[in-house]
């Protein structure tokens, strides 16, 4: 599976230690860079060979075979 995003950062952002767990993001679907917001739940549906093209609202604009 592939997902294709917006994706506008120019740099890594350092994430220093937590007490707890700091969750971040690796859907890309994220609205609040570079943590995880829970957005990632929308990719439950995508079938592998497919390309999926999200819109800025994290919403699925068209897919492809891949």
């Amino acid at each position: 599976m592939a997902r294709l995003i917006p994706k506008t950062a120019t740099g890594p952002i350092e994430v220093k230690p937590q007490d707890k767990s700091a969750w971040i993001c690796a859907c890309g679907l994220t609205k609040s860079d570079p943590f995880c917001d829970g957005s990632h739940k929308v990719t439950k549906q995508e079938e592998d060979g497919k390309v999926y093209v999200y819109n800025c609202k994290g919403e699925v604009d068209e897919v492809k075979d891949a």
